[in-house]
C-alpha cells in the first residue's frame, strides 16, 4: 500500500510538471486577442497586423487585434490589465509604457512590475529630424542656433507628452541649451502636414509616420536620430554630423506583453513563434519599409534590454525636467 502510495505521488508531481509543457505544446486552443494602443493606420499597428497574420497561420487560431487608442495608452492598459494569464489575451506596449512612464507620471494606472509579463521586441526604430521642404533649416546646427538667437520662438511638436518624440525633442533641447515649444498635435498626419507647411519648424519622424509626407516631397529629413546613418537614406547624416550635440540618439521600440502569471513554457512558445514569424523571409523587407529592423532576443536578454532602457530613460526625464501627475 506504501509502495503504490509512493508511486501515485510521483506520479502526480511528474503530471504536475509536465502540465504547462503540454499547455505549451497546445497554446493556442482558441483565438488570440492582441490590444493595442495604436490607432488603426499607425505604424506600430500596421507592423503587428503584418505579424498577426503570420501568427495566425501558424497557430491555425484567429488573432484579433483591438485598437484602443488614447490617453497615453492607458485606455488600452485598462482594458487589457484584467486579461486571463493564460497567453491568450497580450497587449502591444509602446517602450514608453515600461521605460518612461514610471520616472514620467507621479501616479500610474497600473503596476508595470506586477501587471505586464514582457514576452518578445518587436520592433525598434530610429527617427529623422523633419522640417518642410521649403524650410530655411538645412542642418540640426541652423535649428540650434536660431533657437540659441530666440529663446521660446521655435516650436516643435509631438502626439503627447513623454512619447519618445516629445522626450527625444527635449533632449535636445536639454544637450544644447536651448528653450523651445512642444505642441500637441491629435493626430501624427496633422503633425507632419504643419511640419511641411512650416507652421511647426520641426518634429522627430519615423519612416512610418513622417514617411508618407517624405516621400510626396513637402517635408526632408536633414538628419537621422540613430548612431550612424540609416541604410535607406545614406545621403542623411546623423545629428552629430548635421551640426547637432554629439552622442544624441533617440529610438523607441515596442513589444508584446502578457499578464503577469504566465507560465514560463507558454511564454517562450509565444516568444519563439514570435521569432519565427519576424525570422520568414518576406518579413525584414516589410518591416523595413516602415523603417523598423528587428531584434530577437532571449527573455532574459529582453529583461536585462528593458532595465537598461528603464535606466536611460530615468535620466532623460530627470535631464528635461519632465514630470506628469
Amino acid at each position: 500500500m506504501t509502495f503504490v502510495l509512493k508511486a501515485l505521488a510521483v506520479a502526480t508531481t511528474a503530471l504536475a510538471l509536465l502540465a504547462p509543457s503540454v499547455q505549451a505544446q497546445d497554446f493556442p486552443t482558441k483565438a488570440v486577442r492582441i490590444i493595442t494602443p495604436f490607432p488603426p493606420g499607425a505604424g506600430p499597428e500596421a507592423a503587428l497586423r503584418v505579424l498577426a497574420e503570420k501568427l495566425q497561420k501558424k497557430w491555425g487560431q484567429p488573432v484579433v487585434i483591438e485598437n484602443k487608442p488614447g490617453a497615453n495608452g492607458f485606455i488600452a492598459i485598462d482594458a487589457w490589465k484584467r486579461a486571463n494569464p493564460d497567453g491568450h489575451e497580450l497587449i502591444q506596449l509602446d517602450n514608453v509604457h515600461l521605460t518612461t512612464y514610471p520616472s514620467l507620471f507621479k501616479k500610474l494606472p497600473y503596476d508595470p512590475a506586477k501587471d505586464f509579463e514582457p514576452v518578445a521586441p518587436l520592433f525598434r526604430t530610429y527617427f529623422f529630424v523633419g522640417v518642410g521642404a521649403g524650410s530655411k533649416y538645412k542642418t540640426v546646427g541652423d535649428i540650434v542656433a536660431d533657437a540659441k538667437a530666440n529663446p521660446g520662438k521655435l516650436n516643435y511638436g509631438s502626439w503627447s507628452v513623454g512619447n519618445p518624440v516629445h522626450l527625444g525633442s527635449a533632449l535636445l533641447e536639454a544637450m544644447t541649451g536651448t528653450q523651445m515649444q512642444h505642441v500637441i498635435y491629435k493626430e501624427t498626419a496633422m503633425l507632419y502636414t504643419a511640419v511641411a507647411t512650416n507652421e511647426m519648424d520641426w518634429a522627430l519622424g519615423s519612416l512610418a509616420t513622417a514617411g508618407p509626407m517624405q516621400r510626396a516631397g513637402r517635408l526632408k529629413f536633414i538628419a537621422v536620430t540613430g548612431p550612424k546613418r540609416h541604410p535607406a537614406f545614406p545621403d542623411v547624416p546623423t545629428v552629430a554630423e548635421s551640426g547637432g550635440p554629439a552622442g544624441y540618439e533617440v529610438t523607441g521600440w515596442t513589444m508584446v506583453a502578457s499578464p503577469k502569471g504566465l507560465p514560463k513554457a507558454v511564454a517562450d512558445k509565444i516568444q519563439r513563434d514570435i521569432d519565427a514569424a519576424l525570422a520568414e523571409p518576406d518579413m525584414k523587407d516589410r518591416y523595413a519599409a516602415f523603417g523598423y529592423e528587428q531584434f530577437p532576443v532571449t527573455r532574459d536578454q529582453f529583461l536585462a534590454f528593458i532595465k537598461s532602457e528603464t535606466a536611460k530613460a530615468a535620466d532623460i526625464v530627470a535631464r528635461t525636467k519632465s514630470s506628469l501627475d
